[in-house]
């Protein structure tokens, strides 16, 4: 079973997080935050990986970037050496008004492309910025190339929540273990 926790305590956040990667999706715990709550939700239901978290902290913005931190961590740990994964993973979502698309590579190169084209400032109780910068910083954190564009919307609680079901999707595949697949899934050998 691939599984993994990562702990981080800084003098802002206290931040625990544990994923299964092969799992049905579920989420334990609560950021504090609603939207940031709701988006985990849904990347842990549409990917199919278990998270659970607990979190302490001091502000949105600092406790946003930590859980990122950890939920990428995690998912890194929690894939070893990356021996039969898929490695690649897409997805196109639509969602009411709007179309997003997502792209994956776990090739251990940390690179994000975000472009939701969000209009106001915050989505519920999350500033539209932070959650940009979660998904960069999971990039980043998790060590993989995550491209995501919104082609169109109208509503940008549609645009983002259509974003992470994209990402889920795109993880979902990229994680996958690939029967035919006995070795790394790069011809250098190795990810």
């Amino acid at each position: 079973m691939r599984t993994a926790e990562v702990y981080r305590k800084t003098i802002e956040t206290e931040v625990h997080v544990k994923v299964n990667l092969d799992s049905l999706g579920r989420t334990n715990g609560h950021t504090g935050i609603a939207f940031l709550d709701h988006v985990v939700a849904t990347l842990a239901f549409h990917s199919l990986i278990d998270i659970d978290l607990s979190v302490k902290g001091d502000l949105k913005h600092h406790i946003t970037e930590d859980v990122a931190i950890c939920l990428g961590q995690a998912i890194r740990k929690a894939l070893g050496d990356g021996e039969g994964i898929t490695r690649f993973g897409f997805a196109a979502v639509p969602m009411d008004c709007s179309l997003v698309f997502s792209a994956v590579d776990l090739a251990k190169r940390p690179y994000a492309k975000v472009d939701l084209k969000l209009k106001g400032e915050k989505i519920e109780d999350m500033p539209c910025e932070d959650i940009r910068h979660f998904l960069e910083t999971l990039a980043t954190s998790m060590q993989a190339n995550i491209h995501i564009w919104t082609q169109y919307g109208a509503n940008d609680h549609h645009k983002a929540e259509a974003a992470f079901k994209a990402l889920a999707l795109s993880l979902r595949q990229a994680i996958a273990i690939d029967p035919r697949r006995k070795s790394s899934p790069s011809v250098k050998g190795v990810i």
